[in-house]
């Protein structure tokens, strides 16, 4: 029996990785540890909430005390570390909560795991420390550079990502100087259900049930590797299963995309959506654009972000041959069930949106 402890539960992947995790191993405990910050959602955790085997604690992960507690109460043997700051943009204007949560957040984590698994002796030799960290501390490619690899050398280009790098290395020092039992993994950009609507692609589906304009930076030409966010769980369950201690695994979509092609790709989904769906343009009368077929007109270029990186992909190699990972959806079946659980998910993105997804933290705790 697994006992896992997963920081960031609470948030997209966190959500979703934990959703998975006690599908497919009903058996293990898991505990999910967030802050509730903006992006934490505990409605995200709602499909488990009466689960036996969920508990959830609303606590920051640079509290090691609290960190050490939950290790040794619920005898964690397995610590999947997600929470993370980790939009770009909000990086660049406030990049001070990135280095607390993501450098500073993360070591915390690792003392704690040190001291109540090599120090104190729980779960000595049988423990794990999975920290899932992204594509971009790799920096950027040119149109025709190889694909991101294990040993591509790190170049993180924004705040966000040299906070990741940092955490990163510190995870891998950790492995290096004390023994400590790590795997690492770097994604690619993840979508799916309970993605935060300030990202690419929930804010196309939201901004065009509410005909507001679809920005795209720049030309629109930056290319990203898309991964479905089950997919990633899949990947991330294989690394602490089956990955070597302390090396890093890439888990990709292997599916570039253009950001202006995937705004594209979404009209039509929309378009068709309420083409062949005559509720829909009853529940969202001012999908003006979506219920006349042109919901493309909707795109507005804007000015481009500072230092944004051209392209990333990944190259997931290594997983495939020791991991024997693969990605199970297409970008098309992706982004399909995607628009689809935004469509009929509307009161969880409503909420998300207008702020009252954190009523619940007000009233439960002092914020």
């Amino acid at each position: 029996m697994n006992n896992l402890l997963v920081t960031g539960g609470a948030g997209f992947i966190g959500a979703n990785f934990v959703h998975y995790w006690m599908k497919t191993y009903p058996q293990d405990k898991v505990v999910v540890l967030d802050a509730l910050t903006y992006a934490g959602n505990k409605a995200n955790l709602d499909p488990v909430a009466e689960n036996p085997n969920f508990v959830f604690c609303h606590g920051n992960i640079c509290d090691t005390a609290l960190v050490e507690t939950l290790l040794k109460e619920h005898r964690i043997d397995t610590l999947v570390h997600f929470a993370a700051e980790s939009h770009v943009d909000r990086s660049i204007t406030g990049p001070d909560a990135f280095i607390e949560t993501n450098i500073i957040g993360t070591h915390s984590l690792l003392k704690a795991a040190k001291k109540i698994w090599l120090d104190e002796g729980l779960n000595k030799e049988n423990h794990r420390f999975h920290h899932v960290s992204t594509d971009e501390v790799y920096g950027t490619l040119g149109p025709n550079d190889p694909a991101f690899s294990e040993t591509t050398p790190y170049a993180p280009n924004s705040p966000y990502s040299a906070s990741k790098a940092a955490s990163d290395h510190l995870v891998r020092a950790y492995h290096h100087t004390y023994g400590l039992n790590v795997t690492t993994s770097n994604c690619s950009n993840n979508y799916g259900p309970y993605h935060f609507p300030e990202k690419l692609i929930p804010l196309v589906i939201t901004n065009i049930l509410h005909d507001k304009p679809l920005p795209i930076y720049g030309d629109g030409q930056q290319i990203r590797d898309w991964l479905y966010v089950e997919d990633h769980a899949r990947g991330i369950d294989l690394v602490i299963r089956k990955g070597r201690l302390g090396e890093c695994y890439n888990i990709g979509g292997i599916n570039e995309w253009a950001n202006i092609d995937i705004v594209k790709l979404i009209c039509g989904l929309m378009d068709k959506a309420f083409a062949e769906n005559p509720e829909l343009a009853e529940r969202f009368p001012q999908a003006t654009q979506a219920k006349s077929g042109k919901s493309v007109d909707l795109i507005a270029y804007v000015k481009d972000r500072a230092g944004h990186d051209r392209r990333y992909a990944i190259d997931p190699s290594r997983s495939n041959k020791e991991l024997g990972y693969q990605p199970a959806e297409t970008f098309d079946s992706g982004i399909a069930k995607t628009v689809q659980w935004f469509l009929e998910n509307e009161i969880w993105w409503s909420s998300v949106m207008d702020g009252s997804y954190q009523d619940w933290v007000k009233t439960q705790y002092e914020v």
